[in-house]
């Protein structure tokens, strides 16, 4: 549970990691993680490496009511070289994922997190 600082009081809000700091190199999806009835996640996507000859990193965010079928809620703004984007992301069903895919020439590679808190 986080405090508000707008309004004074505890909100009801829990730290999330779609995607631990790691090296990658291919496209793929991540974990599930279950919100229970948070519906809006706060996330920041954090790149502390990127290389290979202009690398491209597009990270999304999707979620599931059954953990089966899957849609995209949002996106990150495509990243070719380290840096760190917060954005939010509301609609969230009781599952959600990141799913990145990774392009580039000459063995493009990120090291980088996905992780926030829903609410």
């Amino acid at each position: 549970m986080g405090y508000n600082k707008q309004n004074g009081e505890w909100a009801d809000t829990e730290a999330v990691t779609l995607h631990a700091s790691a090296a990658r190199t291919s496209s793929a999806n991540g974990s599930a993680v279950e919100l229970g009835d948070r519906g809006t996640l706060r996330l920041l996507l954090d790149v502390t490496a990127a290389s290979g000859t202009n690398p491209t990193l597009a990270v999304t965010v999707e979620t599931s009511y059954d953990g089966v079928t899957w849609r995209e809620i949002g996106a990150f703004t495509a990243l070719g070289a380290i840096g760190s984007q917060r954005a939010s992301f509301p609609g969230a069903d009781r599952f959600v994922r990141a799913r990145w895919g990774i392009g580039g020439s000459g063995g493009p590679s990120f090291t980088f997190s996905v992780s926030g808190e829903a609410v």
